[in-house]
């Protein structure tokens, strides 16, 4: 399954969030043996910006791992509202 985690974060703690967001990825990684992508969307709202952690192929206990990192790391105090996960899996080919 892959993990997609969304949420809001203000303006000015955007440089601040990456480093940490980016640190607590490159450790999972290293831990967890996964891949990562971390994406911002484009928004013309100039207060706020909504960021997503992409985390590939990882497994159901992965969801509290992360919790736990995320919590260690500090990032819940410049995030706006909730984190958001959303699970997508692979399709099968068609025959």
């Amino acid at each position: 399954m892959d993990l997609y985690v969304y949420y809001r974060v203000q303006h000015h703690y955007s440089a601040e969030l990456q480093a940490i967001v980016m640190t607590m990825q490159k450790n999972l990684s290293n831990l967890h043996e996964l891949s990562f992508s971390l994406k911002r969307r484009v928004e013309k709202n100039v207060d706020y910006q909504t960021w997503m952690e992409i985390y590939f192929s990882v497994s159901d206990e992965f969801v509290a791992v992360l919790e736990h990192a995320v919590t260690s790391a500090g990032l819940l105090r410049l995030i706006d509202g909730e984190r958001h996960n959303e699970i997508f899996v692979d399709m099968p080919p068609c025959a």
